[in-house]
């Protein structure tokens, strides 16, 4: 059985779709990702929740409608808004036990606390934490009354590295324990870091992206880089030994090209089949796949670390380790950009940087 069942559920706003039916379950021991802008995660938890009215279909919890009976079934739920208040006056610990006799159960903080990394933190005021470590307790917070399911709205926005990584723990060791987590976040690297179960959701509806450890993915890529590639007659009239090397990448916005140096470019990101520039903060679509402009960028020390990035290691900071199998690498820009690094690629990175 199910934890979650989303049948059919569709929801409009005023003359616009904000999403078709859609069809979604989540299973005992599942992460699943739902990227999507924050306004969309936003309206999806309402609906859940039963605080905005559903347009058609049904939200089922353990066969239960979740949206019509939130009341009566939020002590098997826990949720992680991306904006949330706070008892500032208390500590972190007080915090807890407030919650604690809220729920009326019977555990004990300090594991929780030591599972966040706030165990040496229980007696400070929460006014004194910083951002990341509040968010921290946030989680310790939907711990406490050991839910089925926890559902995260944008979980690791603008949290410190270390809190990332205790985040993913947590979320590991939950489902482990047979719970099941439901994520809602804008940034797809964030999606891939945390599960290979993926959805995209916007006005056109709910579609799983393909994602797979990198081993698991090896002849694909083989067969895909071994395909010969379109020659057309104009190009097959130029003599064999002549090379012409084009060093700017181009970018279409709007009826205009942009051309980039290479090493302007920060990192390329592949979503649903167009590759897109990462360049200074912004992002910008490009007609080459994800292929070709590895081979136009590797000469200039890009490389392919997913499945669906390429990276200039001229920026890569840190290699940060998440669990045994999962690993991402932070960039030295503006926003320190955090993308993944498929298991299988750690080898050679190590051979490239030679650790």
């Amino acid at each position: 059985m199910s934890i979650l069942n989303i049948k059919q559920l569709e929801k409009n706003m005023g003359n616009s779709v904000l999403f078709p039916a859609i069809d979604l379950e989540i299973h005992r021991g599942e992460v699943v990702a739902i990227q999507c802008n924050r306004e969309v995660g936003s309206k999806l938890i309402q609906l859940m929740i039963g605080e905005l009215p559903v347009s058609s279909g049904e939200i089922l919890f353990f066969s239960n409608p979740l949206n019509k009976n939130f009341k009566s079934l939020s002590k098997r739920i826990g949720i992680v808004f991306v904006n949330e208040n706070l008892y500032e006056r208390l500590t972190a610990k007080q915090y807890l036990h407030f919650y604690k006799q809220l729920y009326e159960v019977k555990i004990d903080i300090n594991p929780i606390l030591e599972q966040v990394g706030l165990l040496n933190k229980s007696k400070v005021k929460i006014s004194r934490l910083t951002f990341s470590e509040k968010k921290r307790l946030h989680f310790a917070r939907v711990l406490v009354h050991q839910p089925d399911l926890i559902i995260l709205e944008e979980p690791d926005q603008n949290v410190d590295i270390e809190s990332r990584i205790i985040i993913q723990k947590v979320i590991n060791e939950f489902v482990s324990q047979e719970g099941a987590v439901l994520i809602t976040t804008s940034y797809l690297e964030s999606a891939i870091m945390m599960t290979n179960h993926i959805y995209h959701l916007n006005d056109q509806g709910l579609k799983k992206l393909e994602v797979m450890d990198e081993e698991d993915n090896v002849k694909d890529e083989k067969e895909e880089n071994s395909t010969e590639p379109n020659i057309s007659k104009e190009d097959s009239t130029t003599p064999s030994n002549m090379q012409v090397r084009f060093e700017k990448i181009p970018a279409k916005v709007d009826e205009k090209i942009i051309l980039f140096d290479p090493m302007e470019i920060d990192f390329v990101e592949s979503s649903e089949g167009i590759s897109h520039l990462h360049v200074k903060g912004e992002v910008f679509p490009c007609t080459y796949t994800l292929n070709d402009l590895l081979s136009r960028l590797q000469p200039f020390g890009f490389f392919r670390c997913h499945r669906s990035y390429i990276v200039n290691l001229q920026k890569v900071r840190e290699v940060i380790t998440w669990t045994r199998n999962s690993y991402s690498l932070v960039l030295d820009d503006s926003k320190k950009s955090s993308i993944p690094l498929s298991k299988g690629k750690l080898t050679d990175l190590k051979g490239i940087i030679g650790f």
